[in-house]
């Protein structure tokens, strides 16, 4: 029997320190969504979650971090959501869910054999909502269907309870702001996902030097210049050296200089990697737990999987992809406006278009991998459909391996040198 076929999306979900804590996982199993069958549904949903964690991988790629999946009442009540690790998850109960005594007493059971519960899209605490009160861990409140008032009645309702509160769909800094400073102890909507939360950060020292090491490199310019460039940022050639003797990516031997570096990795893998650093050094080095960083990375690998896919063999075209994807976050980084940042790497006309319009075969492949940040059925498979040499199977494992590289990259960044 083939793998159900389905979208997958993730959504961040950050701490009071804007740390990534957690992430929202959004399964769409595309031909039953509308299905009338309940059994059916319930089903493809249960294979979609066992295939996502078993075939996929996706343990890998959660890290350290929880995974909030969401439950209708007929998954809730049904034994196939045990096919879910419980240390892995949380039950996320949606809000069309009627919270009845039966429902109550299976969160009950759920909660004894250890899973973790969280109760979606709460504006109001009525009395079913005081009864399941105490099986929940987390209660994500609707910010955007309630008035201030309501919202600061609500966290002070819940507080006493020592629940987390996760305020959910902020859109601006102003809501996010206001749910901060009322106590909410979790965070998650578009204004993170769309990380422009990130864009008040100041530019740090070591980033800008590195947007001129991307320049050089861009350039071809002589591993002499590579090296003078980088002795003006000792902390870069750390970083450098840290990230190429990573045993997981197949070196022959340990590296102690640039030089050395440049040599073994190639001027191509240089290039990935100095894109990459941008965003770790302005991030302060916190590539596993910043959302951005994590976001650019899983778009440079899967515009690179989906390039060499497209185009088998053409390394340069999977460069190129790779680097429009790294970069398609840059303006987020400095906060600046994307033309003013790639206007002094001399970038060719197909990435400048990409990444300024959204045009060619690079620009249609970064609206893409942009649309599967959203989880939205249509919106993935209008945009898949441009590419018939693709399929919905194809695009799915790409992007569960992207997410994997950049955990992995993450985790490797933070290591102390051996």
């Amino acid at each position: 029997m083939s793998a159900p076929r389905f979208f997958l999306g993730r959504q961040p979900i950050l701490g009071r320190q804007q740390e990534l804590v957690a992430y929202e996982l959004l399964f769409r199993a595309s031909e039953h969504r509308n299905a009338a069958d309940v059994a059916d549904d319930v089903a493809a949903s249960a294979a979609v979650m066992q295939h996502a964690f078993t075939g996929l991988g996706l343990q890998s790629v959660l890290e350290d971090k929880l995974g909030f999946i969401n439950l209708s009442r007929e998954l809730l009540m049904s034994e196939v959501i045990e096919v879910l690790p419980r240390d892995r998850v949380v039950l996320e109960i949606l809000e069309t869910v009627e919270l009845t005594p039966e429902v109550i007493e299976r969160c009950r059971a759920l909660k004894a054999a250890g899973y973790r519960l969280a109760l979606d899209d709460v504006i109001r605490f009525d009395e079913a909502q005081k009864a399941i009160l105490p099986l929940l861990e987390v209660v994500k409140l609707d910010v955007l269907a309630m008035q201030r008032d309501d919202i600061e009645n609500l966290v002070r309702a819940l507080k006493p309870s020592g629940v987390s509160i996760l305020a959910e769909k902020i859109d601006s800094p102003t809501q996010r702001d206001f749910c901060h400073d009322l106590g909410c102890d979790l965070f998650q909507g578009y204004f993170f996902a769309r990380p422009t939360i990130l864009s008040g950060r100041p530019v740090q020292p070591s980033a800008v030097m590195l947007l001129k090491l991307l320049g050089q490199v861009a350039d071809d310019v002589d591993t002499i210049e590579l090296e003078q460039t980088l002795k003006h940022a000792p902390d870069l050639t750390v970083l450098l050296l840290r990230l190429v003797n990573s045993v997981s990516y197949g070196l022959p031997r340990r590296i102690s200089s640039v030089r050395t570096a440049i040599n073994l990795l190639g001027r191509s893998q240089l290039h990935r990697w100095v894109q990459i650093m941008v965003f770790a050094q302005q991030s302060g080095g916190q590539t596993a737990s910043d959302p951005l960083v994590q976001t650019a990375a899983v778009r440079g690998r899967l515009m690179e999987q989906l390039a060499m896919a497209l185009r088998p063999g053409d390394e340069g075209f999977a460069d190129r992809a790779f680097m429009v994807g790294m970069l398609s976050l840059i303006d987020a980084l400095f906060a600046k406006p994307m033309l003013e940042i790639i206007g002094p790497l001399n970038l060719e006309e197909s990435l400048q278009d990409a990444l300024l319009h959204r045009r060619g075969w690079l620009g249609e492949l970064l609206r893409l991998v942009e649309g599967t940040e959203f989880a939205d059925a249509n919106i993935t498979g209008t945009l898949l459909s441009a590419f018939p040499q693709l399929d919905l199977d194809q695009l799915n494992r790409m992007q569960i391996e992207a997410m994997t590289w950049a955990a992995r990259l993450g985790r490797e960044a933070a290591e102390p040198d051996a």
